[in-house]
């Protein structure tokens, strides 16, 4: 018999016991697909925190990137659904044209609300619905991308309490988005693509 998965509801004690976080955000725009594998292909599958990501994509895109990325990482990755639970050490990926957010029960909920930053889904929205749930467990993260969606919404992670990570923007593809979340506020770090996961990984073995 298949063993059942576990929900992050049902993994948090043992979360608690290594590391004080519970959830990952990521927010990505132009380069991001380059970006997220740079990342993903370095994860290990001790990776105990649940990875969520906003990839802006065109109204008509199926579900390549989840596909993508899964392919090159030994995390399963997947699109969000409604009302599905998140579970530890798994990748989720917002749907094309759907805003997805985060419930205080710990599943997701996607509307069609309208755009946000020309977005949707919009980084800015999925960063704070995180943050009103996750507040000092929550990490937030920025990489490349060509408009300042994520800024507000990582600034609103930091002001709750959890930790911030931007990608250099020398370092991206396409600055404008990384560029715009440093001279909002002062991230916890600003580091080159390479050494985003690494300290992700930190991280998530902290005590």
């Amino acid at each position: 018999m298949m063993a059942k998965k576990r929900s992050i509801k049902e993994s948090n004690n043992n979360v608690a016991e290594t590391t004080p976080f519970t959830a990952v955000v990521i927010g990505t725009s132009a380069g991001g697909l380059t970006a997220l594998n740079q990342i993903f292909k370095h994860i290990e599958k001790s990776f105990k925190l649940p990875i969520i990501v906003v990839q802006h994509l065109s109204p008509e895109s199926d579900n390549f990137l989840a596909k993508n990325l899964n392919s090159n990482c030994v995390l399963s990755v997947s699109e969000a659904s409604e009302k599905e639970e998140i579970e530890a050490g798994h990748i989720y990926i917002a749907p094309a044209n759907y805003h997805l957010l985060i419930e205080d029960d710990h599943t997701f909920s996607l509307n069609i609300d309208p755009k946000v930053n020309y977005c949707r889904p919009s980084i800015d929205v999925l960063f704070e619905s995180a943050a009103n749930v996750y507040k000092d467990r929550l990490i937030g993260i920025v990489l490349t991308g060509a408009n300042s969606d994520g800024a507000r919404g990582l600034k609103y992670i930091k002001e709750l309490g959890g930790t911030t990570l931007v990608q250099d923007p020398k370092t991206a593809e396409v600055a404008a988005m990384p560029k715009s979340a440093v001279n909002l506020f002062p991230a916890d770090f600003v580091l080159p693509l390479e050494k985003i996961y690494p300290k992700l990984k930190f991280l998530n073995e902290s005590t």
